[in-house]
């Protein structure tokens, strides 16, 4: 039961952080104009510092060393980002998928991989070790 609510918790934080970052991305995108990069980097940026304190705390109830932490989530992005920009490019663009159907994919992929990485991974040895 404990596991259960883990998932539901760290769903119902991704489902937040997914929002924040389509918010913070059509604010730069429409609002300031910022090139497309930059705006869905910073959006991607601020979505993970959101999801990741809110799993940390709530979700894994970890005290693990937070820059530690961070950096083990930060190797993940540097792989995951790139990995699915070519992933969505290349269904999107090379076999004419729908851009929002690949986008949805990528966003379960993320999801599914992200919660595994962090629960065995990032907090595995220092789950619920928060008092």
């Amino acid at each position: 039961m404990k596991e259960f609510l883990r998932v539901v918790k760290f769903t119902l934080f991704s489902i937040s952080a997914g929002l924040i970052e389509m918010g913070v991305f059509a604010l730069l995108n429409e609002l300031c104009h910022l090139p497309y990069w930059a705006s869905y980097l910073t959006a991607l940026v601020l979505s993970v510092l959101w999801n990741f304190t809110l799993n940390r705390k709530f979700t894994f109830q970890s005290a693990a060393n937070v820059p530690v932490a961070m950096l083990k989530v930060a190797a993940y992005y540097a792989v995951f980002t790139p990995l699915s920009t070519w992933l969505e490019h290349w269904l999107a663009s090379g076999l004419g998928w729908n851009e929002y159907l690949v986008t949805a994919i990528n966003m379960l992929l993320n999801f599914a991989t992200e919660f595994l990485y962090q629960r065995f991974f990032v907090f595995g040895k220092t789950i619920d070790t928060k008092k």
